[in-house]
């Protein structure tokens, strides 16, 4: 399935700033309101299901003789016309 990239940023921040940026989403997610992101003169606007599936995932990437970068991936995915369906046991983070 090809993947159409609706809107894009990167830059380097501090701790403190991406800390917001979650509890941003975090507070949208939690009252029930929708994402708007905005960047330059790109904006758009999500509007996640009451159940969304919800990826964690940790990864060390680069050439097997070279220098790794370590990232760490947090994705919320929904299908465009309903909920998300399944589950896939408990995860903790702390």
């Amino acid at each position: 399935m090809p993947e159409e990239v609706l809107f894009e940023s990167e830059s380097d921040r501090s701790r403190e700033e991406i800390a917001t940026y979650l509890r941003t989403i975090a507070d949208n997610l939690e009252s029930g309101g929708a994402i708007t992101l905005k960047a330059g003169g790109e904006e758009v606007t999500l509007d996640p299901p009451n159940r969304p599936t919800f990826e964690v995932k940790a990864e060390r990437e680069g050439p097997a003789d070279g220098a790794k970068e370590l990232s760490v991936e947090l994705e919320l995915e929904w299908p465009e016309d309903g909920e998300a369906a399944g589950e896939s046991g408990k995860l903790e983070i702390e």
